[in-house]
């Protein structure tokens, strides 16, 4: 089974188009210590042939053209692609925009909860979906089913919340339901290895925990370093928690929630502009490698 990560920032990409910290102005200054991501998805296959997307990041066009694998043959017909399956989970602007970019009438599967699919349907310009060839599949949580041949993926809920513009602000819950928010289980069905994709979380409950025990592979929510980061930073209001994400550090921090874990391989992905880790040299970014932890960055494959 082959993983691409197509990218690794969160909402926004890195640098943001707007945002003007320390972060940014050295990415853009081309400081090989803070190189640019795209807004965070990743690719699999089970055979390097046909290709399931997680997530449709905004900048998909740009990730597709990044790598090779996801571009038409040389020698194929006039109209074709390699990515025959989109899993999306949740319904973020950075999850779902990119969809936008498969709009050429090109058949593929589009996985996601009835939560997600309700929110497609509800917009219409995600009608440029040709339903001739785009064919909407609601997944239940805790169901494996096969986006393609030889890949398994079962979808189960994760601490979250619903998207940004679909809160619903008069309630101390903003509207958030199960669904909203999902972790993906995906297993080479040929070889029976397998690792979860959790690029939003909120913090890991004790299920969470049993579920990614003795894992051979984690990609998880990096999305800040520290809860109150983007406050700090005076570019926000709102915690990780807020947000619906767990923050790296700290005592309620991911690092801490996966020490007895004993999972194998543990990649940060989905990392905010903010996040002291995008800088290579920085003591933070020390921090977490110190840890056990790597930082997934564009254009990383992984085999297992």
């Amino acid at each position: 089974m082959r993983i691409l990560i197509l990218g690794a920032a969160a909402g926004g990409g890195f640098p943001q188009w707007n945002a003007n910290n320390e972060n940014c102005r050295r990415a853009r200054s081309g400081d090989p210590a803070t190189p640019p991501q795209t807004q965070s998805s990743i690719a699999v296959s089970a055979d390097g042939t046909a290709w399931c997307l997680c997530n449709a990041s905004p900048d998909l066009r740009q990730q597709i053209e990044a790598n090779r694998p996801l571009q038409p043959s040389p020698d194929g017909p006039r109209r074709a692609s390699p990515i025959a399956a989109a899993v999306l989970t949740n319904a973020d602007i950075d999850h779902i925009a990119g969809l936008l970019n498969l709009r050429e009438s090109q058949n593929f599967q589009l996985y996601a909860t009835t939560r997600v699919q309700g929110t497609l349907a509800a917009n219409s310009v995600f009608n440029v979906l040709n339903p001739d060839y785009v064919h909407r599949q609601v997944i239940k949580l805790d169901t494996p089913f096969s986006p393609l041949p030889g890949l398994s993926v079962t979808a189960f809920a994760v601490p979250g919340k619903v998207a940004l513009y679909l809160e619903d602000r008069a309630r101390d819950d903003f509207g958030t339901q199960s669904g909203d928010t999902v972790g993906l289980e995906i297993q080479d069905t040929a070889s029976g290895r397998n690792f979860f994709y959790i690029p939003g979380c909120a913090g890991v409950t004790p299920e969470l925990a049993e579920r990614l025990r003795n894992a051979p592979l984690v990609l998880f929510d990096g999305t800040l370093y520290t809860d109150d980061e983007m406050i700090r930073a005076g570019e926000g209001v709102k915690t990780g928690q807020r947000m619906g994400h767990i923050s790296m550090s700290g005592p309620q921090g991911s690092i801490h929630a996966f020490q007895d874990l004993r999972v194998s391989r543990r990649l940060f992905i989905h990392l905010n502009n903010t996040n002291p880790v995008l800088d290579l040299s920085s003591p933070e970014r020390a921090a977490v490698e110190a840890s056990g932890w790597e930082v997934a960055m564009d254009g990383m494959e992984i085999a297992l």
